[in-house]
């Protein structure tokens, strides 16, 4: 059994009106990989028609629903139930983490207000999500990235979501013409390079993940940060076996240095 006390407790707060249904199971997994998930809300008016498919997610991955109704037409009163009760929790001084499932702005403030209060913010939502509430958070994490494919999947989906991956990664060419993502990279190891140009891949990932919390190794189609340096080829890769219990660290150097 995990121990609990070494690792993320983590609080899941649902816009439903702002979320997909079909990819929770998926939202629920990636957050699982950051810690233990205590807390799992979603809050909407269930009494809506366009909400009606949520049940059963919810009850298959034990989500609480949180009835909200819409005092006005036009207004959304589910967000002031959400913020209210992600306040409540905050001040219980029981989580390390919250994750904000939702492609609203609207929760940008929210999420400035946790990090003030030192606690860990992941945001989940699609890619057209506002940058404002991206950079808010200090983990961004597309659902466009996620795949839940289960252990009884039929081969047939398995094969769809494998073809549907690899279409999505981006060839050498796309990645050194993206200026943008090169110059992330780059500068990721100019902060930290050492007299000989060599910079350690972890702290070069730490560091692009605080400037930009929606980057994502897979929205080039890349399961690590390692592969997708060693892509460009813009880079040399050094795999070192450090200490006595010999721990593989990456080292990564800029070939024009």
């Amino acid at each position: 059994m995990k121990d609990l006390n070494a690792e993320k407790k983590i609080a899941v707060l649902i816009d439903a009106e702002n979320a997909q249904h079909s990819i929770l199971g998926a939202v629920l997994q990636e957050l699982s990989k950051h810690g233990h998930l205590v807390v799992k809300k979603a809050y909407g008016d269930w009494s809506n028609k366009h909400l009606k498919n949520w049940k059963q997610p919810l009850n298959e991955l034990a989500i609480t629903p949180v009835q909200q109704f819409s005092y006005t037409h036009g207004k959304n009163s589910s967000d002031a139930a959400m913020i209210i009760d992600t306040m409540d929790l905050l001040y219980s001084e029981k989580y390390d983490a919250f994750a904000l499932v939702t492609s609203d702005s609207d929760f940008t403030k929210l999420a400035s207000r946790l990090k003030e209060s030192q606690v860990f913010v992941f945001g989940v939502g699609e890619v057209k999500t506002p940058v404002a509430f991206r950079n808010a958070c200090d983990d961004f994490i597309s659902t466009e990235v996620l795949r839940n494919i289960d252990d009884d999947d039929t081969e047939e989906c398995k094969k769809i979501a494998k073809e549907t991956a690899q279409s999505n990664k981006k060839s050498r060419k796309e990645l050194c013409g993206d200026t943008k993502l090169v110059r992330i990279l780059r500068n990721s190891i100019a902060e930290y390079a050492d007299d000989n140009g060599w910079a350690q891949l972890g702290l070069c990932g730490g560091l692009i993940k605080r400037q930009y919390p929606d980057f994502d190794t897979r929205t080039y189609g890349y399961q690590t940060l390692t592969k997708l340096f060693e892509v460009t080829e813009l880079f040399d890769i050094d795999r070192r076996t450090i200490g006595t219990k010999k721990n593989l660290m990456v080292y990564v150097k800029d070939k024009r240095s």
